[in-house]
């Protein structure tokens, strides 16, 4: 109880001095200095995503197309929709865009948000996939700045795409091109397979984005925030993670939605992912027979049961819109990272074999080198959809629960710190997939950012997390949960 009183208490001056302060871009520049630069800051009359000038037009920095896409980022983890998250007033405040000075690539890029009427408090949030410092703007800053969150974000230091070649074989011109599928003639170039962009960088961002969004926040408002919280979506879920292990100082806890499991040891990514290339074209090839070899094949790497489309104009099935969009191009991307000698047009990208590979190549290495020890030092809630068809949850989400719960174990509970893993039954990695093809699954943004407000009652107040459980269909967070646990299935009807 004193706890809660104290929790309240300072959120309530907090709100009183930020209702007194005057926001201004000369303070905020001031106090980050040198450290940021190619600078945009404004006075803005409303910071959600109903204000046009929050979120930038896509391709609008002078970049190759493709690298820089504001528009398209904050629409890629949300549901299909103007904004997804409800807007139900206007959030007057201030607004920095910049680069990030120290980053010897010049890509390193960072937001924030300092709403007017200020909560204390502070939201640093990660980046999917290679996306933009604004790809959390739909999903996470529409949520907590309503709420009077100062917000900030990142890109993992790195643009994201560009077209390398329209060609049927590899592009010559370009031997880091990934196919964007195996029946595509795109290639694309990922920025963070080019030299200095290694994946350990994902981290390190992360921090430096609460560093300088705690400075500026103070500068602007005169005063530190109370607590600072992470949060993120697939590669941006990693980071979230990677940030409780390594910067208590900075974090008191977060929210991983879908992060991204990274051990040198199988199964990863580089392990699952061969398997789903490999055997899709055969199990195409039977008609989507489930009962297929190649069915059994892709499901016994990790992967939930294929389903088919039950809306939309073209029939599609669930594997088949990963083999079309993601499947293919992310191992690619992964493989040119971490395992450069390897020959990945002749060679092959569905016969790669990661264990073999740990003999002739320093990939296991290149793995450790980022990977999610379960060592968290703040709080820390998962929330995972049981239909992930990128990173299967047996593989990711409950892989990191695992490796999360080995490391208490290793302390003997020492210190443990609360973590929780919320699977949402029949949740799938893109969450538009629900409204465009297949009506039986659900979405996971509303539980993630449920699961947040819980993080905060719990960091701030000392309440207790409700257990880790199956949320079913149509279901929410439950303090006594009917499915505690993991859910029995990956897809029920």
């Amino acid at each position: 109880m004193f706890a809660r009183i104290c929790g309240i208490a300072a959120a309530l001056s907090f709100v009183s001095l930020s209702a007194h302060a005057a926001l201004t871009c000369a303070d905020v520049q001031a106090a980050l200095g040198a450290e940021i630069a190619d600078v945009n800051c404004f006075q803005s009359t409303d910071l959600t995503t109903n204000n046009e000038q929050t979120t930038p037009l896509d391709n609008s920095i002078g970049l190759p197309t493709g690298a820089f896409t504001p528009r398209t980022d904050r629409a890629v983890i949300s549901p299909d929709g103007a904004h997804p998250t409800p807007i139900t007033k206007a959030v007057p405040g201030l607004q920095l865009n910049a680069r990030i000075a120290s980053d010897p690539t010049n890509e390193a890029r960072f937001l924030l948000r300092l709403p007017a009427d200020w909560n204390g408090r502070l939201v640093v949030a990660g980046a999917s996939g290679t996306r933009s410092e604004f790809n959390g703007d739909f999903a996470w800053s529409d949520y907590v700045v309503q709420q009077g969150y100062a917000y900030a974000s990142q890109n993992k230091g790195v643009y994201n795409v560009r077209v390398a070649a329209i060609s049927a074989t590899p592009p010559p011109s370009d031997p880091l091109a990934c196919r964007f599928n195996p029946d595509s003639t795109v290639w694309l170039h990922f920025y963070d397979n080019d030299p200095g962009q290694q994946f350990t960088r994902w981290a390190q961002f992360m921090i430096k984005a609460a560093d300088l969004a705690r400075r500026g926040a103070a500068a602007g408002y005169g005063q530190s925030p109370a607590y600072t919280y992470a949060v993120g979506t697939s590669n941006g879920g990693y980071q979230v993670r990677r940030a409780v292990e390594l910067a208590p100082q900075l974090f008191d806890g977060g929210v991983d939605w879908e992060g991204t499991f990274v051990d040198e040891h199988a199964p990863n990514l580089l392990t699952d992912l061969p398997a789903a290339v490999l055997n899709f074209p055969d199990y195409r090839a039977s008609g989507f027979s489930t009962s297929a070899t190649a069915a059994k094949n892709i499901e016994a790497a990790g992967y939930p049961p294929d389903i088919a489309s039950d809306i939309g104009s073209t029939p599609t099935t669930l594997w088949n819109n990963n083999w079309t969009s993601f499947w293919e191009v992310t191992l690619c991307q992964w493989q040119k990272r971490l395992d450069p000698a390897y020959d990945t047009y002749g060679s092959g990208t569905g016969t790669y074999n990661y264990e073999h590979r740990l003999v002739f190549s320093d990939v296991g290495s290149q793995m450790d080198d980022f990977a999610t020890s379960g060592k968290i030092q703040r709080p820390l809630v998962t929330v995972a959809g049981t239909m992930d068809s990128l990173l299967p949850i047996d593989h990711h989400a409950r892989a990191y629960a695992r490796a999360v719960a080995d490391a208490a174990k290793a302390k003997r509970g020492a210190n443990a710190q609360p973590y929780r893993l919320y699977e949402v039954q029949n949740g799938n990695h893109i969450e538009n997939y629900k409204q465009r093809n297949f009506s039986k699954l659900e979405f996971i943004q509303p539980h993630a950012q449920h699961a947040f407000d819980l993080l905060v009652q719990q960091v701030e107040r000392g309440s207790t997390l409700p257990p880790s459980q199956c949320i079913p269909r149509g279901g929410a967070i439950a303090d006594t949960p009917t499915q505690p646990g993991h859910c029995a299935e990956f897809f029920v009807p």
